[in-house]
């Protein structure tokens, strides 16, 4: 009869802990559905990646998503190794900081980073290769310290990470390396100063640039990453306008534009790639 008894006690308190430890991890995955619900909310692509990536670039600062961020690419990236994106960020209406801008999928996700000074517009074009279909990021950094991100999404079929430049085949690239084709021109702009103002014309002088450079990416078997990392655009008297960090994501040969409400005067565009060399061009 006690036997019985104890036999009972045993099995009600297995039955017991057995609930006990369902109900945790029942509230534990609640748990963690919650907070993934919580981190990933506010990201209309649902990337898996987000999370990871915005700590990456980011850390801890505060953000939130502005549709006035412009991050313009093409529905299907028929060339996954050139791929146009264009960043505009001047609807802000606000002194921008800088630009960064990356590929979640991409397995080299950074692409740029931007530094404009006062007088030159937040907008930068560039072409970049894509290693499958991905969320492209904009996070721009205003000079109050607040983060504002811009999305952008581009299919791809991929592989434009993985594979070797055009450039390496051809015989003379070598001695085309660095090579810098640079133009300027004028284009109008409609803008407002005040919401209540109307939209009035006022020139912008757009600077595109052609450098050559094979910006191998390092993940081709027995081609070791050889790519330019820095560019400034310099004024009349040396003083740095634009810098940037460029990254082997960055395309082959780049096409490079940059938009400034300045006029007038010479200009120098000054590059250097990871091997040290420098490149530099006067217009």
């Amino acid at each position: 009869m006690i036997s019985d008894v104890i036999n009972l006690m045993r099995c009600a308190m297995a039955i017991h802990f057995s609930i006990r430890r369902r109900l945790c991890l029942c509230l534990a995955f609640l748990m963690l559905m919650s907070l993934s619900t919580i981190s990933s909310a506010d990201d209309s692509t649902n990337s898996v990646m987000w999370d990871y990536t915005r700590k990456l670039f980011l850390g801890d600062a505060a953000y939130q998503f502005d549709d006035r961020i412009r991050v313009e690419l093409p529905i299907f990236a028929e060339d996954s190794m050139q791929v146009p994106l264009l960043v505009d960020a001047s609807a802000l209406g606000q002194e921008v900081v800088q630009i960064i801008a990356w590929a979640d999928y991409n397995p080299i996700q950074h692409i740029f980073t931007y530094h404009p000074e006062p007088g030159i517009v937040p907008l930068v074009a560039l072409p970049f290769k894509v290693q499958q279909s991905t969320p492209v990021r904009a996070a721009v950094q205003l000079a109050s310290g607040e983060w504002r991100v811009g999305t952008g999404f581009v299919d791809a079929a991929g592989g434009g990470c993985t594979l070797p430049s055009m450039t390496r085949m051809e015989d003379d690239w070598l001695s085309r390396l660095g090579d810098i084709s640079a133009g300027r021109f004028e284009r109008p702009s409609l803008h407002t100063q005040e919401p209540t103002q109307e939209p009035t014309q006022a020139s912008i002088e757009r600077y595109r640039f052609r450098v050559m450079h094979p910006m191998d990416s390092g993940l081709v078997a027995n081609i070791p990453s050889f790519y330019l990392e820095q560019l400034e655009l310099r004024g009349d008297e040396n003083e740095v306008l634009i810098r940037m960090s460029l990254s082997p994501a960055v395309s082959e040969n780049p096409l490079i534009t940059f938009d400034s409400h300045l006029s007038g005067g010479a200009y120098t565009l000054w590059l250097r790639d990871n091997d040290g060399n420098e490149f530099r061009q006067v217009f």
